[in-house]
């Protein structure tokens, strides 16, 4: 029982996650945020398959460091986006 509460917290995790990705699309941060969620989502996911198989948790390692780097690219990008725009609006800022 304890298996399935853990598992429909995972699911309602991402596709909140994926919610807010999808409708907030107004603010870089809000989507970068939402982002991490999912990636935070992913992360008890993979948690919770490698515990029930009795996995070693060397996969959980590497998938963190990418997500902090994932993370990192995220953060350079907005603060290169206010410097150079004064906010982070995806209306100020075109792509074309």
């Amino acid at each position: 029982m304890m298996i399935l509460n853990m598992w429909m917290l995972v699911i309602i995790m991402f596709i909140l996650g994926n919610l807010i990705f999808v409708s907030k699309h107004k603010h870089l941060l809000i989507v970068l945020l939402s982002l991490e969620f999912i990636v935070l989502t992913i992360f008890f996911f993979m948690m919770i398959v490698f515990n029930n198989i009795n996995y070693d948790m060397y996969m959980l390692m590497v998938f963190l460091v990418f997500s902090v780097c994932e993370g990192a690219l995220g953060l350079s990008i907005l603060v290169s986006m206010i410097r150079t725009h004064g906010n982070d609006y995806f209306q100020s800022f075109n792509i074309l």
